[in-house]
Formats: C-alpha cells, sequence, structure tokens
C-alpha cells in the first residue's frame, strides 16, 4: 500500500512537472535525484530555476526527489523514500520504511578551459540520515561528448575502500543512535569518519541517448537500521534517453547484480510552455491629437459622465474586468476596478489605461486607478495619459513608466459615484482534493484523495460566506501508533487522519467573512465558523502595509475549539478550546526574494516562531521552505523535532498560456505534529493586499503591455 501511495503522489506531482517547455541542455540526474551518474553526485549544475521531479527504484529502495536550483550556485533537494531496513540487531529486515531527507549542494568553482567544476555537498544531512553523506567533487567535460568525475566522500559515501580522513580532529564518525530526536542538523556527523574515492565517466552518443560507468564508494554495509540493499561490486553501468529537453529515463546495471531505473522530469521556472499568452489583445492606445491636448478643459456634465461610465463598465467587462466606480475631476480620472482574470494586476492597469484613452475626453491626463479586492481598495497607481501615449511601442517602455508612476493609498470613498454593479453572488465549483499528511502519528502516514463542491455566496462587496463539502474517494488511515507520541500536548494534528474517516461526505469549511480598512495603510479580516478541516470559532486579523514599502505588520488572534471527528458540525468530541495567533512580519527582498517571520502561540497551546523564505518568480511560479520551532522540548514536539517544509505553486497560465488567477499548489512536509501547528484558516490579508502594491507590481510590470 505504501508503495502504491508514494507512487500517486510522485505521478501526480510529475503530471503538472511534465509539460516543462524545453530549455538549455541539463546534467544527467542521478537515481538521488541531483545531477550525478548513477548513485554518485557529480559537480554540474543546472540553470538557475530548474525544477526538477525523480522517480528510481532499485532492489529495497524506491525514491521521489524534488530538486531545485535556487541560484546559479546552490541547489536544494526534498526526497521520501520507501527503504529495506536492518532492524537494531541486523539480523532482520523491516521492510518498506517511508524515509524523508534534505540535500543540499553548493558550488565552489566553475568550470573553465582548465579547471573542473567543483562542488560540496550534504546528503540526507538531518538526523537520523539514513543516507547521510559528505563530498567534495570534481567535473570536467573534454569536447562535446566526454564528461569524467572524480570525488571524496564521508558517511555513507566513505564505506567502501575508506582510508584515514584527511581532516585532523575529524577522524571519528560517532556511531548512529536511533534514540537520537529526529530532524536536527547533524553537524557532528559532518566530514568525520573515514573518507572514500568515487568517481565515473558519462559518454553522450547524441542528443538523445548518452551511455554511464560509474566506481562507487557506497557499500550498504549490514549495520543497525541501515538501508538492506545489496551493493557488494563498486562498478555499475547505465544508459540515458532524453525524448526531449523535459525528461530523462535511466535504466542501469548496479554494482553486478542490481538493475535500477529512473525517471526525471524538469520544468524552468524563469521559462514557460507559452511564451505569449493566448488571451485576446488588449484595444490600441488612442492619440490625442496636438490640437486636442491644446484645447482648453471643459466641465464634464451630469449626464456625460453617465454615459462614460456605462461605455466603461462594457468595456471592462469584455476584458473580464469590473469597473467599481468613477470618479472624474478636471483633468484626472479616478477609478476603481476589480480583476478576476489575470493573474499580475500590472497587466489589468495596462488593459484599463488603454480603455481609458480610448474613452476619456482629451482633457483628461491622469489616470488613477484603484485595484479592489474583496471590497476593500488595496492602493492607487498614478499614471500620465501622455507617459502612456509617447510609450507604448517604444523599447524599454515598461521600467520608463514604472519610474514615472506614483504609488500611494487608495483615496476617500468622497467623489467616487458608484456603479450600481454589485448584487449578491452565488459561485461554485467541483475540485479534486489530494492530501498527504506523512508520519501523522508513530504509526505510518494518512492519506486521502476526493473531490469537493466549493461555494461562496457574497452579501455585500466585503462580506461574503463560503463553504466546502468533500467526498474522499480513496484513504488509507495508516496503523494506529502504540502510544500517544505527543502525550504533553493536545493532538491538534497527530490525529488528522481520523478526522472524515467514515467515508461519507463532510463539511471541511463554513465561514463567514468580513474584511474592511480601518485606517490609512490598515486592512482588517474577521472570519467566524467552521475556519478548517480539525477546528471552528473566530479568527481576527489587521495587517498594516504601506504601497510603497517593503515591509507589512500583522496581528492575528483566533479563539477556536476542536471539531469532532465526524467533520459536521459538533465540538465535544475532544472538549478542547484555545487561544492562538501570531505578530507577523512580512518583508519583500526584489528580486523575487520574499520572507515571512510569524511569532506566537500555536493550536496546541506552545509559544514560538515560524520562518519562511521563498523565491518567486516573474511567470508566477513560487517556491518557499519553512521551519517551525517552539518552547516544546524535542521529546515532546514529537517525530522531527521541529516542522518543516517545502511548498510548490504553479499558476495555471504557466502551462496554458491563458490568463487566469488560479494555481496549482502543493505542500511536502517531513512530519504533520502537534508542535508548532497553526490555523488553517483562509483569505489572509498579506497574499489579498500585496499583490497591488509596489514591491508586487514591479516583479511583473512587464505585463503593463500586454
Amino acid at each position: 500500500m505504501r508503495f502504491a501511495i508514494l507512487s500517486s503522489v510522485s505521478v501526480l506531482a510529475l503530471s503538472v512537472t511534465g509539460q516543462a517547455a524545453a530549455q538549455d541542455a541539463l546534467p544527467t540526474y542521478s537515481l538521488y535525484g541531483t545531477p550525478g551518474l548513477l548513485e554518485m553526485p557529480t559537480a554540474q549544475t543546472p540553470d538557475e530555476g530548474t525544477l526538477s521531479a525523480t522517480l528510481s527504484y532499485r532492489e529495497g529502495l524506491f525514491q521521489t526527489v524534488l530538486s531545485f536550483q535556487l541560484t546559479d550556485r546552490i541547489s536544494g533537494s526534498f526526497r521520501y523514500a520507501l527503504v529495506d531496513l536492518y532492524d537494531g540487531t541486523a539480523t532482520d529486515i523491516d521492510e518498506r520504511e517511508l524515509e524523508r531527507g534534505f540535500d543540499l549542494q553548493i558550488r565552489l568553482i566553475e568550470e573553465t578551459d582548465v579547471l573542473p567544476e567543483l562542488a560540496f555537498g550534504l546528503r540526507d544531512f538531518l538526523t537520523p540520515g539514513r543516507f547521510q553523506a559528505e563530498y567534495l567533487v570534481a567535473t570536467k567535460t573534454f569536447g562535446d561528448s566526454l564528461t569524467a568525475t572524480a570525488g571524496l566522500g564521508w558517511g555513507a559515501l566513505g564505506q567502501r575502500d575508506g582510508f584515514d580522513n584527511p581532516f585532523s580532529g575529524r577522524s571519528t564518525r560517532p556511531v548512529f543512535d536511533e534514540s537520537d530526536p529526529e530532524g536536527q542538523l547533524a553537524t557532528d556527523q559532518w566530514f568525520a569518519g573515514d573518507a572514500a574515492f568515487f568517481g565515473g565517466l558519462e559518454y553522450q552518443i547524441n542528443e538523445k541517448w548518452g551511455v554511464l560507468a560509474e566506481y562507487s564508494s557506497l557499500s550498504y554495509p549490514e549495520a543497525p537500521n541501515s538501508p538492506a540493499v545489496d551493493g557488494e561490486n563498486p562498478y555499475s553501468f547505465g544508459v540515458t534517453y532524453r525524448p526531449n529537453e523535459a525528461i530523462q529515463l535511466t535504466a542501469a546495471a548496479l554494482n553486478g547484480n542490481n538493475f535500477a531505473i529512473s525517471g526525471s522530469f524538469f520544468l524552468n521556472a524563469n521559462d514557460r510552455p507559452s511564451m505569449s499568452g493566448s488571451e485576446p489583445a488588449p484595444v490600441p492606445v488612442r492619440v490625442r491629437s496636438r490640437a486636442e491636448r491644446a484645447a482648453p478643459a471643459a466641465d464634464i456634465s451630469a449626464t456625460q459622465q453617465a454615459a462614460i461610465q456605462s461605455a466603461l463598465a462594457q468595456a471592462f467587462r469584455a476584458e473580464d474586468l469590473g469597473l467599481v466606480a468613477l470618479e472624474l475631476d478636471g483633468s484626472t480620472a479616478r477609478v476603481r476596478f476589480t480583476n478576476g482574470e489575470f493573474r499580475s494586476n500590472a497587466q489589468a492597469m495596462g488593459r484599463i489605461a488603454r480603455i481609458l484613452t480610448q474613452a476619456l475626453p482629451p482633457q483628461i491626463d491622469t489616470f488613477v486607478l484603484e485595484p479592489v479586492s474583496r471590497g476593500i481598495a488595496l492602493s492607487a497607481i498614478r499614471l500620465q495619459r501622455s507617459d502612456i501615449e509617447a510609450l507604448e511601442n517604444r523599447a524599454g517602455a515598461a521600467e520608463t513608466l514604472f519610474d514615472r508612476t506614483a504609488f500611494v493609498d487608495a483615496g476617500p470613498d468622497a467623489g467616487l459615484t458608484d456603479t450600481n454593479a454589485f448584487t449578491p453572488s452565488f459561485n461554485w465549483n467541483f475540485s479534486p482534493y489530494f492530501r498527504l499528511d506523512p508520519f501523522v502519528t508513530t504509526g505510518t502516514f494518512s492519506f486521502d484523495a476526493g473531490v469537493s463542491l466549493n461555494a461562496s455566496y457574497r452579501l455585500t462587496p466585503r462580506t461574503g460566506i463560503s463553504a466546502s463539502i468533500g467526498q474522499s474517494l480513496t484513504r488509507n488511515d495508516g496503523s494506529d501508533p502504540d502510544s500517544d507520541s505527543t502525550p504533553d500536548l493536545q493532538n491538534v494534528r497527530t490525529d488528522s487522519g481520523d478526522y472524515g474517516d467514515d467515508g461519507i461526505p463532510v463539511l471541511q469549511s463554513l465561514a463567514l467573512t468580513h474584511y474592511d480598512r480601518p485606517g490609512t495603510d490598515l486592512y482588517s479580516r474577521v472570519s467566524v465558523g467552521y475556519l478548517e478541516r480539525m477546528f471552528g470559532g473566530v479568527s481576527t486579523e489587521l495587517l498594516w502595509k504601506p504601497v510603497d514599502s517593503p515591509l507589512g505588520l500583522g496581528a492575528e488572534l483566533n479563539y477556536v475549539a476542536q471539531r469532532d471527528t465526524d467533520m459536521w458540525f459538533g465540538f465535544g468530541e475532544y472538549d478542547y478550546q484555545v487561544a492562538t495567533g501570531h505578530l507577523s512580519a512580512y518583508y519583500d527582498f526584489g528580486n523575487g526574494y520574499h520572507t515571512q517571520v510569524d511569532v506566537g502561540r500555536y493550536l496546541a497551546g506552545d509559544w514560538g516562531a515560524t520562518l519562511e523564505v521563498a523565491r518567486e518568480y516573474d511567470n508566477g511560479i513560487r517556491i518557499a521552505a519553512s521551519v517551525s520551532q517552539t518552547e516544546v522540548s524535542y521529546e515532546d514536539f514529537g517525530n522531527g523535532s521541529y516542522n518543516k517544509g517545502i511548498s510548490i505553486t504553479l499558476p495555471q497560465d504557466f502551462f496554458t498560456g491563458r490568463a487566469s488567477q488560479g494555481t496549482y499548489a502543493a505542500r511536502l512536509s517531513t512530519r504533520s505534529s502537534d508542535g508548532g501547528a497553526r490555523l488553517s484558516v483562509g483569505g489572509r490579508l498579506y497574499d489579498i493586499v500585496r499583490g497591488a502594491h509596489q514591491a508586487d507590481l514591479s516583479d511583473t510590470w512587464g505585463r503593463f503591455w500586454r
């Protein structure tokens, strides 16, 4: 069952990843899901932004690995593996144990005509580290076809024909201790113990086919708690096939008596399959004549404004935009609008600006665009009509226009004429869901997949009701643990596999939410109801976020009760209530790098902090890593010691080329622990607000002219 489940997870991820466009030639990827030969690493690095997913199998070991080239030099990997392990006495084998691990590689020297590429890496560098290894590796290319690699490994890569450690003071490697708290940095292991050499050759026959030969320093010894994999012979040989630049398939003869296969699938976050969008072209800019520009300003009557407003509303609807309100005052037009179509507000603003040049009287020379979401105005973007007329077809137009644009807080409601377009609205859709909770207890993990009926009803522009009903189609609740893994903490997440396990439709959420603007640069949210699968109650939030600042500060306070496991309306099964909340700081460092720090009280009553670091690309791809640490001891926190994981968000328009705000998202975590668990409430303010502020708009401003 575990093998089938892990395969399903991998296939789901790869069904998205496999749609990648062609890109520059990539290095060969190993069975461990990183640039390498077969099991040994190489020093080669793919282009910055390369995201890969690898599935590999050899007897006793199945792996699925997600790797990401974060910068030109630094890459990281996250692994789920099903591995046969020797027990504590090395006399018996525990089959298909689920393990997880992280890898890190840093390139030290880039290849030149004389020097090889040189890198060092850490494989499975957290405790317990079943495959834990450290290495230095050099790779040199000869012509267009031949590549040679030689390296020095420690740990798992120092097992075969090892010799005394060349680093003084690191001659002894600590013995593996099964009782050590999991998930901590195993710095006492790094580059300690015996070292061993490894290496190999790769020959690329043509664009599609290549062959590999490897000398491995892995020996997979019969030791307690170690992988039960046969690796007596150091020599392995393989063949690679690339039907296109997005896929690599490998078959190999390992260690003289084993067979292995793998598939790696790639995309680059800097590219996109559809380089130009398939949405209709925007209306052209109407350039005023010299006489029109010189004509004296004239008052606009109420009748004229009504006619203009009606024409604008119709033109906005043609672009799947909404005209909320309009003010014409002298030479300035202030336009409030909603954007339900384009991922980037910059693209919506570009289309609106073009429409305004067509529809507004010539004396209007300043456009103030105010994007609205959840009924609240998020910012005011001040553009000059003359700049739009002059720059539309000029090189560097986006940068020039951005430099001439003012970004300030939205203006008051006074002076605006509402379009009276709002009416209570009901929307619904069906969507699949997929949930994997790894290690939710000391038993096995929980897996659930099904469909959701999602609905929302807007009572007012700022207030709405949302609901989601789910029907499980296939699930595995895992085995029950022998004992509670966190006896000193309420089971706020480790019992998640018990929720909705009756196989009947369940109420995933039902909440009433209201948004507001309590003051300048301030935004607020209040949500009441069944906020998520496991908790219901009230959630309040206040955000301070100036439009022209990369910094945002927020505060969230919740009072919630734990829901019954049948996931309907009851709260009595656990009789657990808790006040939880956080102070948050958000910062946009530019070039797509974002951080978020949350400090406060979590669902189990523990106090601590969460750090998230994210890289966001102009085309909407987002890769984030997070870690939570609380006051709870490693022993009481539960397996994993602290919460950590990565999340990936892929925009739908990346694949379709059609304008859309939809996304595909997945989160991969090492454990679902009770410590460091936060309420999973939807519609938090920062994600709603920041897309209309200067820092975010600067990242996608090039779409203004699309």
